[in-house]
């Protein structure tokens, strides 16, 4: 079930909400608490009940660890089982491919997120950081539905307070209506934008897939494009588990906060996937060693961090390429930050913008043969072509440009294809450079942009011919 689907917005939800509110006014706390995780299971088997099997025994088997370590004096080793389970129970289900196993299944979904929520709470047991509590408790802060398939990747210290002190019907109203208003600004990232880019985004990458050559602007038309649905589509993913979240009384962290306006590459980890990176940073860079033992040492955790970071994003090379790429990075950023030299803003904003980018073909495409064809179209070696009635008022344009009926692999291949690109990308990256993620908006502000979205996101929800999976139901 998808938060983008009409399903689940016209049923699941409210039914979710009403059956909530019902149960906690007639029953009580602890019961609304049991009817959370129980439409948060069927929110997670509805798709495929069997994979419930894996998730009802990852937090079955979890939990156990979790209870014996709190009687034993002596946690490591239990601990280390533990941990053993959980990344054993994701190679199987997910790297069974890159391991050259014969054997494989259908991914289960959120996977990757509910594992990493538990290894947190393993992790934050032993440090004496968080405690499991109950098994309801436990179960609901895996299974929680706003963040069980994609995120954010939110900590036990953060969630379990929460859930042990939740007050049900104490200003449900508000709660209500301010979860509302973060989901639905969150839905029209994803329905209005989003899934506008994919139109310029998918045709160029699968172009570049099936063999053909892309010319200059096809190929920058589709890695801005896709630059701008990856963020939207993800934000607004996050925006959406934030709101539900806060609909139920229930407060997650802020997983974006304008990213593409970051100034260097640390700074974009400081502002994309937030939680991601928090967790990346706590649980395996710093335990790692971090930069404590010089530099070779700080190069090395930093290399293994982005790579596994990478390879956390799928069973496939190009993600590891794509997070060594931004290990890379930063590493030479740590060097730069060493010297006397200091850039102009601008300057530092465009390498930090630019490396993102390029950083992106190979997460984007779909083996290293498109991701070269995609470079060299970047690059102008395919060609600068231009639609010839374009050109024929565009005459300044004659000498760089050669004339062609349409561009291929633009969009839906006609002439205004370009016009349409170049204004719908305009419009996108002026939100996303311009101006600042919607959780610094005050009411007036984020009442404007619901208010003068809210019939195209209606549009988008109920007459799309499909429903398009957010991105990182895949990871």
């Amino acid at each position: 079930m998808l938060f983008n689907s009409p399903l689940f917005v016209l049923g699941f939800l409210p039914l979710t909400w009403g059956g909530f509110w019902l149960t906690a006014s007639l029953a009580g706390q602890r019961p609304a608490l049991g009817f959370l995780l129980a439409a948060s299971l069927i929110f997670y088997g509805w798709w495929y009940p069997p994979f419930l099997l894996i998730l009802l025994g990852s937090i079955s088997v979890n939990f156990t660890i979790l209870r014996i370590m709190q009687t034993r004096e002596h946690q490591k080793p239990w601990l280390i089982a533990g941990l053993c389970f959980n990344l054993g129970l994701l190679a199987v289900c997910k790297y069974s491919p890159l391991l050259s196993m014969s054997w494989h299944w259908a991914l289960p979904l959120g996977i990757s997120f509910f594992t990493f929520q538990q290894i947190m709470m393993l992790v934050d047991q032993a440090r004496g950081q968080a405690q499991a509590g109950s098994f309801l408790d436990y179960a609901l802060f895996v299974a929680f539905f706003p963040h069980l398939i994609a995120g954010p990747i939110v900590r036990p210290g953060e969630i379990m307070p929460q859930l042990r002190a939740l007050a049900p019907l104490d200003q449900w109203r508000t709660k209500l209506a301010d979860g509302a208003e973060i989901f639905l600004l969150g839905l029209g990232k994803k329905l209005v934008l989003a899934d506008s880019f994919a139109r310029f985004a998918d045709p160029g990458f699968a172009a570049a897939a099936a063999g053909h050559s892309l010319s200059l602007l096809e190929a920058w038309v589709a890695l801005l494009a896709y630059g701008l649905q990856i963020y939207f589509d993800f934000s607004g993913y996050s925006d959406m588990a934030i709101g539900l979240a806060r609909m139920f009384g229930i407060r997650f962290p802020l997983n974006f906060k304008s990213p593409y306006q970051a100034l260097d590459i640390s700074d974009f980890w400081r502002r994309w996937n937030i939680t991601l990176s928090a967790f990346l940073r706590d649980y395996l860079y710093i335990p790692l060693g971090g930069n404590r033992h010089g530099e070779a040492a700080r190069i090395r955790n930093l290399m293994i961090t982005m790579l596994l970071g990478g390879l956390w994003h799928g069973a496939a090379w190009k993600f590891m390429l794509w997070g060594g790429l931004h290990g890379l990075f930063l590493v030479i950023h740590g060097w730069f930050r060493q010297s006397p030299l200091r850039l102009p803003r601008a300057f530092s904003w465009a390498i930090t913008w630019l490396a993102v980018m390029l950083a992106w073909v190979p997460f984007r495409a779909a083996d290293m043969a498109a991701s070269l064809d995609m470079f060299r179209g970047l690059a102008g070696l395919q060609g600068f072509f231009l639609p010839r009635l374009i050109l024929d008022h565009l005459p300044l344009l004659h000498g760089f440009a050669e004339p062609v009926a349409v561009l291929p692999w633009l969009g839906d291949a006609r002439t205004l294809s370009v016009i349409q690109a170049i204004l719908l990308l305009t419009l996108g990256w002026f939100i996303a450079l311009a101006l600042p993620d919607i959780h610094s908006w005050g009411a007036r502000g984020r009442a404007w942009a619901l208010t003068s979205g809210f019939a195209l996101t209606c549009q988008a929800l109920l007459f799309a011919p499909f429903v398009r999976p957010f991105l990182y139901f895949q990871f």
